[in-house]
């Protein structure tokens, strides 16, 4: 890192709790507050608002950690384009991922990874995430790309990709007429579900729950194994079933599928990596560099 400081500024900004900073940067309390109050000497203004024990970014505080995003972003591409050319990047990379990212998202990364190192050989296997949970620990995938919840005190778990789950319906389906459905409504409606075990049936749940509705309640008619048979299965019924926005890009450009809006009902999610705790293989750590640096929006 070229300017600790900005690190120092930006742990702060995240955490609002100088403590938790010097914990988390292995400092001190005080060499965290020297510091933040030499940035702010240096822009002549205040980052944080102190109240108590409690603080707050100032608009200011606001804006620089804006740019300190970006900052970062340029430090970690610079130093990522400079370590690729001190080495040949050779050898095996066994990947997992959970059906949805292994589908709909993976696929352009993973061609332009091949273009960038064809000596790398790359495997995928392809399950739902309780199962890239299981293969990691018995150490037959590499690294893992699931859509579920952290939960498991072996993995380190870090957000890949944000996502959000909808509730898809074929085209021309009468609700598409009407005005938002209330939440009450979804216990009456006929709906689709993923299998046990799928991260993304997971990540509804709980979304659910929060809402005071279980599973269930509802009246599911199917559980399919795939995002592929429910899309299908939609449009050859008025069945309706909760999807990543990511999976029916093509469908909603096409105009095949449409999406039902929920009133007070948001289920936003990260796509993660997964990864055993200790350490990692180079490889592994290079195809999460690559990840990051790729344009997904």
């Amino acid at each position: 890192m070229f300017d600790f400081r900005l690190k120092v500024f930006d742990t702060v900004a995240r955490r609002l709790n100088f403590t938790k900073a010097a914990n988390e940067l292995n400092i001190t309390q005080p060499a965290v507050t020297k510091h933040v109050k030499e940035i702010e000497n240096y822009l002549n203004t205040k980052l944080f608002d102190r109240n108590g024990t409690k603080i707050k970014l100032t608009k200011a505080g606001e804006i620089l950690l804006q740019y300190t995003d970006q900052l970062f972003n340029v430090y970690r591409d610079m130093e990522f384009e400079i370590a690729q050319l001190k080495e040949h990047q050779k050898g095996n990379l066994r990947l997992g991922a959970s059906t949805t990212i292994a589908q709909y998202v993976l696929p352009a990364i993973l061609a332009e990874f091949h273009q960038r190192y064809p000596a790398i050989k790359v495997s995928l296997v392809i399950q739902n995430s309780e199962a890239i949970e299981d293969l990691l620990s018995q150490n037959k995938i590499d690294l893992g790309l699931i859509e579920g919840q952290i939960k498991n005190r072996n993995f380190h778990y870090f957000p890949f990709l944000k996502d959000e789950i909808i509730l898809v319906s074929r085209n021309h389906h009468a609700l598409t007429k009407k005005n938002a459905l209330k939440l009450e409504q979804l216990e009456t409606l006929p709906l689709v579900m993923r299998e046990p075990g799928s991260g993304t049936l997971e990540t509804i749940d709980l979304a659910l729950k929060e809402k005071g509705i279980k599973l269930n309640s509802l009246n599911i008619e199917m559980q399919l194994g795939n995002t592929e048979s429910i899309k299908n299965y939609l449009l050859h019924s008025d069945a309706l079933a909760f999807l990543s926005v990511q999976s029916i890009l093509q469908e909603l450009k096409n105009q095949t599928l449409a999406i039902i809006d929920v009133k007070n009902l948001t289920i936003k999610r990260d796509f993660n990596f997964i990864l055993p705790e200790g350490e990692q293989s180079s490889i592994g750590d290079l195809f999460i560099q690559f990840t990051n640096r790729y344009n997904l929006k």
